[in-house]
Formats: structure tokens, C-alpha cells, sequence
């Protein structure tokens, strides 16, 4: 097995020749985080924020969980475009065929193509039609060049991108292998995630030991390597509660209706990667037998020992590395809302069928009378014609916007890590599935999610489903018949009246497949169970949450260990109160652990976790409620 990349070296950097440390909650108001950019203040790592000209534009990338993106205006906001139904079965078809062995090969022979039509054609559950099918045929081939050069697809416009090929064999079966020592412990050891029916297991989380504020110390003399987190633990200032009108939403009193996704309580916290510069470092990783990597992991990450797990610390610097083309791909389809997606079907009226007349009011009718009678024959009545293709073939755009190591190259990233298997038994063969949700609250300013599934075994087929907003303006530029307002649902699949949500489909999470998203798409995992009820069977990911590159945010890189059997490690308890006489030995010790005190055990962290779950779920529940209120009414004309 190759061995793990070095851990790059940073000194603390010296803060008195540099630009004063500011961070939201430590510096400048958690919600005023975008009125901030990042800025690099010296050659040594040492990243801050700046805040930005009167008048610049805001720098921060999209979120669903913030209610000015949720209510934006469609070029600013999370909303994004309407999809007739007919263009959004197309991309779900696509998205099966690229999940077959060898289609990029396949979709090049007529023979192979006409089966897969007939298949498509005969299925009932679609509506699909001659024009649609040479649309996708011609897709598909068109995408065969870069997904021969990169292995990355789109397989929704919206940023979800998967590749089965970008993670090799040798680092999934690398990261199989580390990832075994965190397992193989103790079975009353082992984290299983609340109310997870002990089937979720958490190995490396970012709910435990997160940023408490008001108790979570902040290091203000330097910036934190690896090692130093440990070595400096205890010191720092704490960080205090951010004051409520620094968490509400911003800028509108319209948003006060709804639950504020700031927290004045909790923020996991990320991790710190630089990019690689050295052309030397990289060839010395090589000739070590590494995987090449363009990311450095430089602050330790929560919950992961990084001296007892180092090997898998380079790990996951590799599979962050591999991670940036598909992140760059998910952020360029977001970035911009002039990016050239394909607009495969246009909609612009409502067109009936030939010969089609609807019921008028009779003289004299009373109007409820009149539309219920409308209702009852529309019900009864197919009288839309449904949209094809466009007749001049427009190609998705190959061009990337963001270039994560060229447009952060001075400032890096951070990244939140997540380890957790699903455990299905014999006694337990089913996994009931998850929540519709966005990851994180805004404290931590998620903007994308890379998900890698690195071990499946004995489980049904299993699939993250995805659902978006879409702009509640679009049906204002369409034309209708008076009175007239089925073709919402039939064309689009939302109702006037009714909120403006569209699911794009699912993508399968087979073993070694690698998945990025943005933090603008809603996300769920789907029910699966066991193939063999008789056996047990996993599913195992490991999933790293992108912090916003365009904010800097409080890190392990600013925040010593809080862990306090680390530190017992390091130093056991014993020794150090040991020699002193009982009442200091008491004091020290509720200096250490009290109120206030800046060690943590498992229990209490256990304890915080839960409030940081029920915070969490708040939000995400609001967050649902937001998206059932963004609906759109069709006007009388």
C-alpha cells in the first residue's frame, strides 16, 4: 500500500505583520458574512477576511438556507430554471444509460441504441417520445469526448455530477483498510448515530465536539498546524454567544417570519487544506509511491486523531484532490444563472389540441357551479398538446467557470469531514431512508457536497434522490387561455397556487462512485434493504461538506482540541493532578472541565450533539415550509 503524503509543514504565523484575524462570529456579525471576502495576509497560511469596498458586489457563493437566496430574485437567487416534465424524463434517462458498463462505446451502435429505445418506449411509468430519444442519443454522444478525458458526467444540470472512475481501486481499498481501525473497537465503543434505529454508525462526525459558543476556545496568537492543535489545547480566548440580531436573517423583515438558519449556539468545524505548490513536493509523493495530490490537509480534523490516524489523513487529502474537478463542475452549473445549460425543451404557450373547445359559463350559472362543472370535463378531457425538442440541437456547454486551485490558490479551503457506514441485520433488514434537506446551517457556509461510496455490500439498489427550486416567475412569461391553469401540472408538475418544487430524479450510489452537489439542491436517501435477508450488509461513504471559498470561517486551524480523552492521551488525568494537594487538584480539575472549562468529554459532547440535532432539524423543517411558501399564482387575463 503506498504511503500516506507528508503532512505539509505551517508554523504558527506571527500576527503582528498581518491583517488582524476576522471571522464571522469572531470579528465582524455571523450574518453580515457577506458583505466579507477572504483574503490571504502572508507566504506562511495564515488566511483572514476582508471586508469588502461600499457598493462591491456580494462574493459569497448560493445557499438554500439563506432566506435572501431563497427569495432572491431569480438572477440572484437559489431559484432555478422551470423543467418541463418531458425534459426532466430525458435527463433521467440519460442518467441510467451512463450508469451502464461501456455506454460511451455502446451509444455509437445502432444495434445497442434501438434495444435501449425499445426498452424506454415500452415502459409505461414514462411519457417518451421518437424526438426526444435522438435528443438523448445525440447528448449521449456528444458527452462521450470529455467523459473519456475526465470520467465525470452531469447527470443533472443542476450541478449533480458523478464519476465511477476519478477514485482508483488501490486508494478505495487504501481508505477501506484505515478506515478499519475506527471500526474494529469495542462494540459498547461505537457511536451509533441517535435516533438511527443503532444502524447508522458514526465514526468520524462533525456534530460531536463542534464550536460551542460561549465555550469553545479561539487560539488569537496564531494559525494552528496538525500537531498544534493538541499542543496548544486550552489556550485561546473563548469565543463568546453571538448576540441575536447577529444571527436574524439580513437585509429584510420579510424573512423574520421564518426560523433564523444562524446559530447562536453551535458550528461544525472544517478542516484547512492548501494547495499544493511545490512541483518538487509532488514529485517526491510520486516517487514515494503516492497518489499525486494538489491538496495538503493542514489543520487536524474534528474527531480524527491526527497522529493516530495519519495515514488516513492523507487519504482524504487524495480523495479531496480528486474531489476538485467535479466540485468545479457542480459550482460552474450554479455560479451563474446565464451559464449555457442546454434549454432542451422551450415552453412559451400553452397549445391545445386541434378541434379542442373548453365549457363556457351558461347564462345565469353561478360561478361555483360553472367551475366545478370546468373541473369535473377537464378531468375528463386530455386537451394539451405536450412540448418535444427543440428541432436545432443545442450541445451542453463544456466550459468550467470555477477552478477551485487557480481561484483560491492563496486562500485554500476547508473542508468538513463525515465517516458513517449504514449497518443493515438480519433483524434489522431495512434502512427507512432520510429527511429532504440541505447540509449544515450558514454558519458553516456549505456550498457543495462530494460524497464517496467506498464500500457496498449486500444491500438493494441505493439512491440519492434530489429536488430544486424553481424560479415562481417562469409561468409569467407563458401563454394561456382565460381562465385556464391545469398546464402547470401537466407540462411542469406543480400546480398554481402551490409551491414551485421539482424533482429532478435520483442517482444510484453503487460502490466507488463518487457524487458532487450543490448546497442549493435538496437531497434525500431513499429506502434500501438487504439482498439476502438472511445476511448482514453495509454501505459505507465518506462525505466532505465544501465550505464556501469565498468566506473564511472559525476552523480547527483557530480552534485547539477540546477532546478530553485526546488529551488524556497525551496526558493522563492522574499525572497531572496527581501531585497536587486535593482542593487545588479539584480546582484545576473544574478549571479544566467545568462551566467554562475548555475540556470536553464524551458525554457532554454527546449531550451538545442532541441540541445541535434538534437546532438542526428546525431549520431544515423551516427550510421546507420556506420552499411550500415560494409559490407562484397564475393571473386572470
Amino acid at each position: 500500500m503506498s504511503q500516506p503524503s507528508k503532512p505539509l509543514k505551517r508554523k504558527l504565523a506571527a500576527l503582528s505583520n498581518s491583517l488582524p484575524l476576522k471571522l464571522p462570529g469572531f470579528g465582524f456579525p455571523l450574518n453580515q458574512a457577506h458583505r466579507w471576502k477572504v483574503q490571504s495576509s502572508s507566504s506562511d497560511g495564515y488566511v483572514t477576511n476582508q471586508k469588502l469596498d461600499d457598493g462591491q458586489q456580494r462574493a459569497l457563493l448560493l445557499s438554500l438556507l439563506d432566506p435572501v437566496d431563497l427569495h432572491g430574485e431569480f438572477a440572484d437567487g437559489a431559484a432555478l430554471r422551470l423543467i418541463p416534465l418531458r425534459e426532466l424524463v430525458m435527463l433521467r434517462v440519460m442518467n441510467s444509460i451512463t450508469d451502464k458498463p461501456g455506454w460511451e462505446n455502446k451509444v455509437f451502435d445502432t444495434v445497442i441504441t434501438t434495444k435501449w429505445k425499445e426498452e424506454v418506449m415500452g415502459r409505461e411509468d414514462i411519457d417518451f417520445t421518437d424526438s426526444m430519444w435522438n435528443w438523448v442519443i445525440a447528448e449521449l454522444q456528444f458527452n462521450t469526448e470529455r467523459f473519456k478525458k475526465t470520467g465525470t458526467l452531469m447527470a443533472y444540470d443542476s450541478g449533480v455530477v458523478k464519476s465511477d472512475t476519478v477514485i482508483p481501486e488501490s486508494l478505495k481499498l487504501a481508505l477501506r483498510a484505515a478506515v478499519s481501525v475506527l471500526e474494529n473497537i469495542p462494540e459498547e465503543e461505537k457511536d451509533y448515530h441517535p435516533h438511527s434505529n443503532d444502524q447508522v454508525l458514526d465514526l468520524v462526525h462533525p456534530s460531536l465536539f463542534p464550536v460551542v459558543y460561549g465555550r469553545t476556545r479561539i487560539n488569537t496568537d496564531g494559525i494552528l498546524g496538525i500537531q498544534d492543535g493538541l499542543a496548544k489545547a486550552g489556550s485561546g480566548e473563548i469565543l463568546q454567544v453571538p448576540p441575536k440580531e447577529e444571527t436574524e436573517a439580513r437585509e429584510s423583515g420579510y424573512y423574520r417570519n421564518y426560523i433564523c438558519p444562524y446559530s447562536q449556539k453551535f458550528q461544525w468545524l472544517p478542516c484547512d487544506v492548501q494547495f499544493t505548490s511545490s512541483l518538487a513536493e509532488e514529485t517526491a509523493n510520486q516517487a514515494d509511491g503516492a497518489n499525486p495530490t494538489d491538496c495538503k490537509i493542514v489543520s487536524y480534523i474534528n474527531n480524527l486523531h491526527p497522529t493516530s490516524h495519519g495515514d488516513l489523513y492523507g487519504i482524504i487529502e487524495q480523495v479531496i484532490s480528486l474531489s476538485l474537478p467535479l466540485w468545479n463542475m457542480t459550482l460552474t452549473a450554479t455560479k451563474e444563472k446565464d451559464y449555457d445549460f442546454p434549454c432542451r425543451i422551450e415552453y412559451t404557450s400553452a397549445d391545445y389540441k386541434d378541434g379542442y373547445r373548453s365549457p363556457s359559463q351558461a347564462s345565469g350559472e353561478d360561478s361555483d357551479d360553472y367551475y366545478l362543472r370546468y373541473d369535473e370535463w377537464e378531468e375528463n378531457n386530455e386537451k394539451y398538446e405536450l412540448p418535444s425538442p427543440r428541432q436545432d440541437m443545442e450541445m451542453p456547454s463544456q466550459e468550467v467557470l470555477v477552478d477551485l486551485k487557480r481561484d483560491y490558490a492563496e486562500t485554500g479551503l476547508q473542508v468538513i469531514v463525515k465517516l458513517a457506514n449504514i449497518h443493515l441485520t438480519p433483524e434489522k433488514p431495512e434502512y427507512n431512508g432520510g429527511s429532504w434537506h440541505v447540509e449544515g446551517q450558514l454558519n458553516e457556509h456549505i456550498c457543495a457536497t462530494a460524497l464517496y461510496y467506498y464500500d457496498s455490500t449486500n444491500i438493494t439498489d441505493s439512491r440519492l434522490a434530489f429536488r430544486q427550486l424553481s424560479d415562481p416567475r417562469a409561468p409569467d412569461d407563458i401563454g394561456y387561455r382565460q381562465n385556464d391553469r391545469n398546464w402547470t401540472n401537466v407540462v411542469f408538475g406543480v400546480d398554481s397556487d402551490g409551491p414551485i418544487v421539482q424533482d429532478l430524479g435520483d442517482v444510484s450510489c453503487i460502490e466507488g462512485r463518487l457524487l458532487t452537489f450543490p448546497n442549493v439542491l435538496q437531497h434525500r436517501v431513499a429506502p434500501f434493504s438487504l439482498a439476502d435477508p438472511s445476511k448482514p450488509g453495509h454501505r459505507k461513504i465518506l462525505a466532505l461538506f465544501l465550505v464556501d471559498p469565498n468566506i473564511h470561517i472559525i476552523s480547527s486551524a483557530h480552534v485547539p482540541v477540546q477532546r478530553k480523552d485526546w488529551f488524556e492521551q497525551m496526558a493522563p488525568m492522574d499525572q497531572v493532578l496527581g501531585r497536587l494537594p486535593r482542593e487545588l487538584a479539584d480546582e484545576v480539575e473544574g478549571y479544566l472541565e467545568g462551566e467554562g472549562g475548555w475540556m470536553m468529554g464524551m458525554e457532554e459532547a454527546k449531550k451538545l450533539r442532541l441540541e445541535l440535532m434538534e437546532e438542526r432539524k428546525a431549520v431544515h423543517d423551516d427550510c421546507d415550509k420556506q420552499l411550500a411558501d415560494t409559490s407562484f399564482s397564475l393571473c386572470e387575463h
